[in-house]
């Protein structure tokens, strides 16, 4: 008599769950560099990187972000996708960067830089290494694994109280200068006045290449 071949044992439910969540570009984000992450919109889609909690985002039409990325450290991460670029700076920043524009003077122009921060959800960069899909936000300046990305981050310091802005401009050079010892003094402060001139002069260029309407 043929004997019936008893099947194995499956395993606990929450093992099966946790081999299909085993994808590689969430475990790189959360194994080797300890970033949060939340699952894509739906079935096969990208993992996405939680802003406000390590990080957030300064995010900017890439070709101002090519002309903004030499006043940004050296271990800031930078990523791309598409046509926008994404600027990583200190968490926290992003609930400053309105107050920032107008202390830097450019409140109330339209400027395409825009930050992600508290709550605020990215698609997370295929890792290096690994292949990505096709218009899949990509790493142009990677994260480095085993270093706090803190600690290399772009972050607002303590600002001083405000001078008169008459002051701040006196030609002798006397008086407190806006654009240093103050907010653009920091490293945020510098790179967001550098990122707002390059938002504005792409704007202006793109305005100029638009043909003239004639009634």
């Amino acid at each position: 008599m043929a004997l019936s071949r008893v099947p194995h044992p499956r395993p606990p439910a929450e093992q099966r769950d946790g081999a299909r969540c085993e994808d590689p570009v969430r475990r790189w984000y959360e194994r080797e560099l300890g970033w949060p992450v939340a699952p894509g919109a739906g079935p096969g889609a990208a993992v996405r990187l939680v802003t406000g909690v390590r990080f957030d985002v300064l995010r900017l039409p890439a070709e101002a972000g090519f002309a903004t990325l030499r006043h940004l450290g050296p271990y800031a991460p930078v990523a791309l996708h598409g046509t926008a670029m994404g600027l990583f700076v200190a968490a926290g920043s992003a609930e400053e960067l309105p107050g920032l524009l107008d202390w830097l003077e450019w409140g109330g122009v339209p400027l395409d830089l825009t930050a992600i921060g508290s709550g605020g959800l990215i698609a997370a960069p295929t890792p290096p290494g690994l292949a990505g899909s096709r218009g899949a936000a990509v790493w142009l300046r990677p994260p480095e694994p085993g270093r706090e990305v803190e600690a290399g981050l772009p972050s607002l310091t303590s600002l001083p109280a405000r001078a008169p802005r008459t002051a701040a401009r006196a030609r002798d050079g006397s008086g407190t200068d806006p654009r240093s010892g103050s907010a653009a003094g920091s490293d945020l402060g510098r790179l967001v006045d550098a990122a707002a001139t390059q938002c504005h002069r792409v704007r202006l260029r793109r305005a100029s290449d638009q043909p003239l309407a004639f009634s």
